[in-house]
């Protein structure tokens, strides 16, 4: 018996956009290749759910996801009332996924630090989806006070509740809490030898009978006269080298982030993939086999050295190609 194909690529638009006209190439690209969902970030200048919903409403009605929104900016009854509200504005199914940003961040807006950033989640993680799930909640935590339910409403497209995952820690409790561990920059061989077996070790503890799926986003760009790889893998991943929880993980990883060309680094890494459309295609499957359920691709680097119709070029093929 032959292993079943693995499901199409979801697509990420990566930045911040400041009208939703910015992003809506990307929906229509989803809607025209059968790509698995549109996946936003977390945005401070037009916000992600109010884009989602805009884009929606000009007709571009695809499966979304956000990856992720910050837990400082939103209770957990809010956020799960977004989510809903995706879900029954778009039709469409929902990925709702959350993290708690940098430390700094966190800080400057949190009545008081996160001592736990794991219980943080993890808290966060399970009313959301109780409420989602027409729970009635009742929550004395040390991150939040949640005693309510969401009323109800009508039939709607499914919501999956996620957790931006790095290290291991994390991954144990997004294994008992969350429906979908969304990674970023992870190469293949860590999902495949840390994070996969631990969110499948936190899913036991917690009596559930599968690991969440695994969605990570992939740096690509295609290979095209003019284009050079290191300048590229710089263009995609440089902010995030500078972040210390970043640097942590592509460590841990065994990515020689002080070595003298660390670019050189994150292409051997294939943290960011490059080639043609089959040879992304051929190395993006290395990624379905070390675990990982539905892969964004990312393509930071095109879209801010060429713009929105080179991105969108270079992930049209890529999809094409991992048919």
């Amino acid at each position: 018996m032959t292993a079943p194909a693995p499901a199409p690529p979801a697509v990420l638009y990566p930045l911040q956009p400041d009208h939703p006209e910015l992003v809506a190439p990307f929906a229509e690209l989803v809607a025209r290749t059968g790509a698995r969902r549109l996946w936003l970030c977390q945005s401070f200048r037009a916000e992600p759910h109010q884009v989602l919903a805009h884009l929606a409403g000009m007709g571009h009605t695809v499966p979304v996801g956000t990856a992720v929104t910050l837990m400082p900016l939103r209770h957990p009854y809010e956020a799960a009332l977004q989510a809903r509200s995706l879900a029954l504005l778009t039709g469409q199914p929902v990925v709702a996924g959350y993290g708690i940003g940098t430390p700094e961040f966190a800080s400057g807006l949190a009545p008081e630090p996160y001592r736990s950033p794991r219980t943080a989640v993890g808290e966060y993680v399970t009313s959301v989806r109780a409420l989602l799930a027409g729970e009635s909640v009742a929550h004395d935590g040390p991150y939040h006070r949640l005693h309510a339910t969401l009323p109800p409403v009508g039939p709607h497209a499914p919501v999956e509740v996620g957790a931006g995952v790095l290290r291991p820690g994390m991954a144990r409790t997004a294994g008992a809490t969350a429906d979908v561990a969304i990674t970023w920059m992870t190469p293949p061989d860590y999902v495949r030898r840390t994070l996969a077996p631990r969110l499948a070790a936190g899913a036991a503890e917690a009596g559930r009978a599968t690991r969440p799926r695994i969605a990570t986003a992939v740096h690509v760009a295609v290979s095209r006269p003019g284009r050079d790889p290191r300048r590229l893998a710089e263009a995609a991943a440089g902010t995030h080298l500078r972040a210390p929880h970043y640097a942590d993980m592509l460590r841990r990883a065994g990515v020689d982030l002080d070595a003298p060309d660390p670019a050189a680094e994150l292409l051997r890494a294939d943290v960011v993939v490059t080639g043609t459309p089959s040879e992304i295609a051929a190395t993006l499957a290395t990624y379905h086999a070390a675990g990982v359920d539905e892969i964004l691709l990312n393509p930071t680097a095109v879209l801010l050295t060429e713009g929105v119709h080179a991105a969108v070029r270079d992930l049209e093929e890529i999809v094409g190609a991992m048919r």
